[in-house]
Parts: C-alpha cells; sequence; structure tokens
C-alpha cells in the first residue's frame, strides 16, 4: 500500500445539508467540511451520491464546490459527472474555476451505455480539463458495471485518469485490476463494507460514508494496515460493522442514516430532498444505538 496516497487514505462523500426549507445551506457544509477533516479526514468528496447530487441544479453545486474548498485546506473532489456526457463536460470545466482538486467521474447511468460508450463519455471528461480524474464504478446505482479492459485502457492511456473508487464488490477483480494497473495508478474502496478486504489487494484508501462518525476508527484501521497488524485492523473493522449495517437500507437508503447520524450529533444538516425524502421515525433510535455501541466499543 503506498506510504502517501494522491488525496490521502481517509475521504468521506459528504452529506450536503439544507436549511428547513429545503435550500443549501452553505455555512453548515462549510461547518461539516472542517469537522470531518477534525476527525482525521484527508479528503472530502463534494456532491456525489451521498451528497445528492441528482437534485442539487448546477448553480448550488457550484456554490458548494467554492464553500467547501475555502473552508478546508485538503483535497475536495467534485461529482461533475453523470449521465449527460456534454452536460458533465461544461460542469467539469465550471468546478475547476472554483478551485476543486479532482473530479469524481460516474460511469453513465439509466442509459445503459455499452462499453465502448462509457469508455466515450469517461475519455471526454477526461480531455475537458487538466484535473485528476477518480473513476467511479458502482453497477448497483448505474446499472452497467466498467468492464476492468476499460478500465485499464483508461488508466495507461489517459494521464489524470489517476484512481478508481470500488464498489463493484468483487475484490478479486480489483486485485486483477491492481496488478495490471500503472504502479501510480491508486484504487480506493467505495463501499465501506468491503473496505478492509480491499485494503488486503492494494487499495490506498476509502471513500466512506459512515466515515462521516467513523474517521477516527478508520485513521486507526489503516495505521493497523500499515503496521501489519492484521489483528488489530480486524478488531477495528468489527468495531465499525454496525455502523456499516446502519449507513443503508432499503427502508432508508443513503443518505437518509448518515444524516439522521449527523442530526444525532448535534450537527443540523436537515433531511433530504425528494426522492429520498424525510427520515422515517425509527431511523433516529437506531442512529442513537449504533453510535452508543461505537462509542462503548471504543472503550
Amino acid at each position: 500500500m503506498a506510504a502517501q496516497p494522491r488525496f490521502g487514505r481517509v475521504l468521506t462523500a459528504m452529506v450536503t445539508p439544507f436549511a428547513s426549507d429545503g435550500s443549501l445551506n452553505l455555512d453548515m457544509a462549510a461547518q461539516i467540511a472542517r469537522r470531518l477533516v477534525d476527525e482525521g479526514n484527508d479528503g472530502l468528496v463534494i456532491a456525489g451520491t451521498t451528497g445528492e447530487s441528482p437534485t442539487l441544479s448546477d448553480a448550488e453545486k457550484l456554490d458548494l464546490f467554492a464553500a467547501v474548498v475555502d473552508a478546508v485546506n485538503v483535497p475536495v473532489i467534485a461529482g461533475t459527472v453523470g449521465s449527460d456526457t456534454a452536460h458533465s463536460v461544461d460542469l467539469t470545466r465550471r468546478a475547476a474555476d472554483v478551485g476543486v482538486h479532482g473530479v469524481l467521474a460516474l460511469c453513465p447511468y439509466y442509459s445503459r451505455p455499452s462499453q465502448a460508450g462509457i469508455e466515450a463519455h469517461l475519455r471526454a471528461v477526461a480531455a475537458a480539463t487538466d484535473l485528476p480524474l477518480i473513476i467511479y464504478d458502482i453497477p448497483v446505482r448505474t446499472g452497467r458495471k466498467i468492464d476492468t479492459a476499460v478500465l485499464l485502457r483508461l488508466a495507461h492511456e489517459v494521464p489524470n485518469v489517476v484512481a478508481l473508487k470500488d464498489a463493484a464488490g468483487n475484490p478479486a477483480e480489483t486485485a486483477r485490476l491492481i496488478a495490471a494497473a500503472p504502479e501510480s495508478f491508486e484504487v480506493y474502496s467505495g463501499d465501506d463494507a468491503l473496505t478492509l478486504p480491499l485494503l488486503s489487494v492494494g487499495a490506498v484508501g476509502t471513500v466512506g460514508v459512515a466515515t462521516h462518525w467513523t474517521a477516527p476508527d478508520h485513521v486507526e484501521m489503516f495505521d493497523c494496515v500499515a503496521a501489519g497488524d492484521l489483528v488489530g485492523a480486524r478488531a477495528v473493522n468489527m468495531r465499525m460493522l454496525p455502523s456499516f449495517a446502519f449507513e443503508t437500507g432499503e427502508l432508508a437508503p443513503n443518505p437518509i442514516p448518515a444524516k439522521a447520524m449527523l442530526r444525532t450529533l448535534g450537527v443540523d444538516v436537515g433531511e433530504c430532498r425528494l426522492p429520498i425524502g424525510v427520515a422515517p421515525e425509527w431511523v433516529a433510535d437506531d442512529a442513537r444505538r449504533v453510535w452508543a455501541e461505537l462509542v462503548a466499543a471504543r472503550g
């Protein structure tokens, strides 16, 4: 595992806070960003899925990027890439102007393009900017798995394609990717429950959701892995398993639980915009239970 990954080891896919009237709360976004950095995050991903990007206008995204860039001194990765290639190219160019440090390039969703279409989409976004790109592979949401052959061509042929956020759920395939990718190409876990397995095959970090409240635990786990202490890493991972189980589900999909946890911790993030919507009443009780168990497990 690289000693100093490009964007750090622990990054959070940050929630987007809204005021009681549903408007974007930029002051709270800056506060959350600073809180996450203070708790051990090396970088932040803004306006990803956890940030409710499909519900944000371009103007809101750009304001959000600027607010977080101004608030912290760590890499800020902007979620600018969606299903429309031309739109993604335009927003990526505009995000660069507000000072973000990288781009999260999602596999196109809904259209279910061919692998050739996916590759052309990602190449077009990469060609539009000098910023480094993290490709995000999450077939459960996009409907398409990016083939390993496509990822390898992009990693070898496109200089600013520098990393993968891997939420494909197949560590064995990730191991094959890492073995064949350039040494400088970095893989980040995009699935909290698989971070430790992915570290074991060569991933360098995580872009997490539970890291909104488990960043210190993740730092400890990464330190254990770096020191070769597998027993210690497993113990920390087990401590976080209830948090991983809590962070999403059919009745309360991500980011409902993350926002509920932050409210439990006194952070006024508001509710999710539709179509995700308001948290069921029981989620707050679960958040308090999960937090209490985590604190107790930390000793």
